[in-house]
């Protein structure tokens, strides 16, 4: 069985939709039932054992960290930089994270904090099954989509080998929680000539390149851009609501 070795945190976004909603706040700082979403989801991968944990965020956000006197938990690298694109800022994680494995999320991919250890674990479970002469090169979380703007829409075959990652509308879409083996990093420099500009299109990318992914179904997730979604996402965490998906 795969051993974590890793967790990362994208949290370099400077998240122009939801501002309007918390009075300028980075989304990183946004607060989700008394926490930041920053610190909720460092805290759910040290819950489930990650020792080492890697997050980049921006310098504004770095900055109201330091003015606010919030201490980020031992055991958390904290990257800073003004990363350009979502592609970027897990480029950059790359360089950090050591050899191996590592489990990533973006900071605002809101799910359950059993949701996010049966992901943890079935990722893992299916990538050891897989081991020999085709093992999967990591795990992509997905789920239902019910309509949310700008998904990564996700095809998969029975196995759940993922086949297709496209903005062609399908009936699934990415969630925002990750596995990968450290080795998609050696893509990076093609990646980059190329002008890629998202991990969206990176992925896609990888998948071009042969990497194989297995896709893993959540039950609810939501996606916090706007307003409506801080909402969504409170009444998930709470108890609230079981029903329902945002990827």
């Amino acid at each position: 069985m795969p051993h974590i070795l890793s967790g990362a945190i994208i949290a370099a976004g400077r998240g122009e939709r939801l501002r309007p909603a918390t009075a300028g706040l980075p989304k990183p700082l946004v607060e989700l039932d008394g926490k930041a979403l920053l610190l909720r989801q460092i805290e759910l991968m040290q819950r489930i054992g990650l020792k080492s944990v890697y997050v980049i965020v921006n310098t504004e956000t770095a900055g109201l960290l330091q003015q606010r006197g919030i201490a980020i938990p031992a055991g958390v690298e904290l990257v800073v930089a003004d990363t350009p694109t979502s592609m970027e800022s897990i480029l950059t994680l790359g360089t950090r994270i050591p050899p191996g494995w590592f489990l990533l999320t973006t900071v605002d991919a809101i799910v359950t904090e059993s949701e996010f250890r049966r992901f943890a674990a079935q990722a893992r479970s299916l990538i050891a099954a897989s081991a020999g002469a085709e093992p999967f090169d990591g795990a992509l979380g997905v789920v239902k989509w019910r309509g949310d703007a700008r998904p990564l829409f996700v095809d998969s075959a029975a196995d759940g080998l993922i086949t297709r990652l496209g903005d062609e509308q399908g009936e699934r879409v990415t969630a925002g929680l990750y596995f990968f083996t450290t080795r998609i990093f050696a893509y990076a420099d093609e990646a980059r000539a190329l002008g890629l500009n998202a991990l969206r299109r990176f992925l896609a990318f990888l998948l071009g390149k042969k990497m194989r992914f297995a896709a893993i179904e959540l039950t609810v997730a939501v996606d916090v851009d706007e307003a409506a979604d801080l909402e969504q996402a409170r009444a998930l965490i709470t108890g609230r609501r079981e029903n329902g998906a945002s990827g």
